[in-house]
């Protein structure tokens, strides 16, 4: 399990850094500003979940592996991104990916530190979009969770698999890509079908 968790965490720190980069290039800053946003799009869930279950200092700061994935998804990025208009769907699939793995490994070290499956969930969730919402206020958007379609709910959704079969001592590693598969399905369809959570103008007219 030990292992998985690291396998995951990693993967989901490649793409999400991928994504922050693309961002920081689309927005033509710097070689410095597309380190950032990779550095904190890659690892900002991660050290807030880790701050908020007690495992201090967060894993990001004390394994090197964790420093160096982000560093890598800038340099690729830097090197081979796309042209400026196809850059944007790449950057929707890249969060969904690195959405999808990071709640599920949210939610799963959550349950490994002793927390019951709502929280666990919620947290898995948490590490899912924190990075992601971190990346786009320093870029200056608005964070997709609050604004496009349907973001947050996928990752709890993944995140709920986890806690939930844990808790029933039903977790297999085979449940973990099965959770990770859920949440990236219904994040892409949303885009493709533009389902949106319902907004204050549409409740209760």
């Amino acid at each position: 399990m030990n292992t998985l968790q690291v396998v995951l965490d990693l993967a989901g720190i490649f793409v999400f850094a991928l994504s922050g980069a693309l961002v920081g290039i689309r927005k033509d800053l710097d070689v410095v500003g597309v380190l950032v946003l990779a550095g904190v799009a890659g690892l900002g869930g991660g050290m807030i979940r880790d701050v908020l279950i007690g495992a201090v200092p967060p894993a990001s700061l004390t394994d090197w592996r964790y420093l160096l994935v982000p560093a890598l998804s800038a340099v690729v990025a830097l090197r081979f991104h796309p042209s400026l208009g196809r850059i944007e769907r790449h950057i929707n699939v890249l969060d969904a990916l690195g959405l999808g793995l990071f709640c599920v490994t949210g939610s799963a070290k959550a349950m490994l530190y002793g927390l019951g499956p709502v929280p666990a969930a919620l947290l898995g969730m948490l590490t899912g979009i924190g990075g992601g919402v971190l990346r786009d206020l320093l870029a200056g958007r608005t964070p997709l969770v609050l604004k496009q379609e349907v973001y947050a709910l996928p990752a709890l959704a993944g995140a709920t698999v986890v806690a939930v079969t844990w808790e029933l001592g039903l977790y297999r590693s085979w449940l973990a890509i099965v959770a990770a598969a859920l949440c990236i399905t219904i994040r892409l369809l949303a885009i493709w079908r533009k389902w949106d959570a319902p907004r204050a103008r549409d409740l209760f007219r």
